[in-house]
């Protein structure tokens, strides 16, 4: 079943908000800066980015500044000087464009397994939108190239590890446009120098600023947070599905979503998350004929709404903070004015406290989403209090059933609970005392992402479980949106008779988490 009526709050899964779910065809950067949802469709369903004249004004007239500061000789950090400890070094000619050069090759050291296409795709994508605001200074030819890649899907290989909030990541983009390093393209993983004469493009020669500008910034972090807010939203939807199932395959009270009650605690995530239940559950004969089998349920039943709805309201405070950042120019230094009445700004727009916080935030709210997940799965193969076959089984004894399905769920969320703890506050000095506060915030969104997978895996978990109790149940008529997830899951899984190889089916429950949900927007 792929639509049920809007009345229900349910939509068709093609027509989802959830940008997994649209398909524009072209990205336009303006006068108005990038948002989180255009970063996503750039990144991850291909979007070409389009460059409109206005922008490339605003980056023309930051270039011709720093093109006027070389010939003037002055002094400014970045531009005419050396970087970080550095900066007191003066530097002129032939050296600027080197140091811009020399500034990729020796910054793109970092370690790790290289990071996914999309999330290669998102850094540049939020990179461009960066230099788009025009207080950078970097040469157009760059960003055109920046450009270009992403709009022939040729991405860099980026190790994932090394970055204290920027420069790593950036750097290994950067030197690809030199022809170094390898990129994946059209499936394969090929040398940097080789794909671009391929695709037509020459390697770049830098000049002054462009090294610093590629380097410097929040692009990183908030590329990656960019991605990781798509996927948390979608999880968001799903919880409060499955959850309405788990509810329902447990006979909850459903005064505790009464919209009275709810009215009482006023917080807007909370008010959507009742909303969101009651449609889900909907015409449920279960429901109606649980009324006053118990006074209460636990709280991992009851509060649904206060639990969901305290995360999905920290996922819009990160929705601010992530497209406020994109509306940032985060260079250092930051030019400004014109070429003939400038100002050259040496700050530390690039420190990306901001977007660390978010990340921490949105992988405490992703967490917790889990946690109670898996307190209600618990509960669905637990005899003693959910009334149903013991681990959703016929027959116990010779079949484990879903047993060790809630071991693999305690094991994620124990996992969760540690990534869950803040990158922000852990702090280091680099750059000989130079740079002695950093925002850690690429860890924050890199962990934020094994904390989203994680979550996606139980909630598939707990999918699995409450189609399986509505197995024992179905000679009543569930709710409307209830009734939809579950034939959704009987269309790739089968209820489960007897032992089976169980990580197929679980498998097959995440990736429909992965995709749009099924709540209206």
């Amino acid at each position: 079943m792929s639509s049920v009526d809007l009345d229900c709050g349910l939509v068709d899964r093609s027509a989802s908000r959830h940008p997994k779910a649209q398909s524009a065809e072209s990205v336009i950067l303006g006068d108005s800066p990038l948002t989180w949802r255009e970063i996503v469709q750039v990144a991850r369903h291909g979007a070409r980015l389009v460059l409109a004249d206005s922008t490339w004004a605003r980056i023309d007239n930051a270039r011709a500044i720093v093109e006027r500061i070389v010939a003037s000789g002055e002094r400014a950090y970045g531009i005419s000087t050396g970087l970080g400890a550095l900066s007191t070094v003066r530097l002129e000619g032939a050296q600027l464009a080197q140091l811009s050069r020399n500034t990729l090759l020796s910054h793109a050291c970092g370690v790790g397994a290289p990071l996914k296409v999309e999330q290669t795709r998102a850094i540049m994508c939020a990179a461009i939108g960066n230099f788009a605001r025009g207080h950078s200074g970097i040469s157009p030819g760059v960003i055109r190239a920046l450009v270009e890649l992403l709009n022939q899907h040729i991405t860099p290989v980026v190790p994932a590890q090394g970055s204290v909030g920027y420069l790593t990541h950036m750097a290994h983009i950067g030197v690809a446009l030199l022809g170094v390093g390898e990129v994946n393209w059209q499936g394969r993983t090929m040398p940097a120098e080789t794909v671009l004469r391929q695709a037509g493009m020459a390697p770049l020669e830098l000049t002054a600023k462009d090294g610093i500008s590629l380097v410097n910034g929040t692009p990183c972090m908030t590329g990656l947070a960019c991605l990781g807010l798509a996927d948390a939203f979608n999880l968001a939807d799903w919880a409060d599905t499955i959850g309405a199932m788990s509810f329902e395959a447990l006979r909850g009270q459903i005064d505790a979503f009464d919209e009275v009650v709810l009215a009482l605690k006023p917080h807007p995530g909370a008010q959507r998350v009742g909303a969101n239940l009651r449609a889900l559950l909907k015409g449920s004969e279960v429901i109606a004929g649980s009324r006053g089998i118990r006074t209460q349920d636990a709280l991992s039943i009851r509060s649904i709404p206060q639990i969901h709805g305290a995360c999905r309201d920290q996922l819009v405070h990160a929705e601010r903070q992530i497209d406020t950042e994109l509306a940032s120019a985060t260079d250092n230094p930051l030019v400004v004015g014109t070429p003939d009445s400038y100002r050259v700004l040496s700050q530390a727009n690039p420190h990306g406290e901001s977007v660390a916080m978010a990340a921490d935030l949105l992988s405490i709210a992703l967490a917790e989403l889990a946690g109670v997940a898996e307190r209600r799965l618990d509960r669905l193969i637990n005899p003693l209090v959910s009334g149903l076959p013991a681990f959703l089984v016929s027959q116990p004894g010779v079949n484990s059933g879903m047993m060790i399905a809630q071991y693999v769920a305690a094991a994620l969320v124990g996992e969760n609970r540690q990534l869950a703890q803040p990158a922000v506050v852990d702090n280091f000095v680099t750059s000989a005392l130079q740079e002695d506060h950093l925002s850690l915030g690429t860890g924050a969104a890199l962990k934020l992402l094994k904390v989203i997978e994680n979550t996606t895996q139980v909630l598939a978990i707990e999918y699995l479980l409450a189609a399986q109790a509505f197995e024992f149940l179905k000679e009543q008529r569930f709710g409307a949106g209830t009734t939809a997830a579950w034939l959704l899951l009987r269309e790739q899984v089968p209820p489960y008779d007897e032992d089976r190889w169980l990580a197929p089916d679980i498998a097959s429950a995440a990736r429909l988490v992965r995709g749009p949900a099924m709540l209206a927007g």
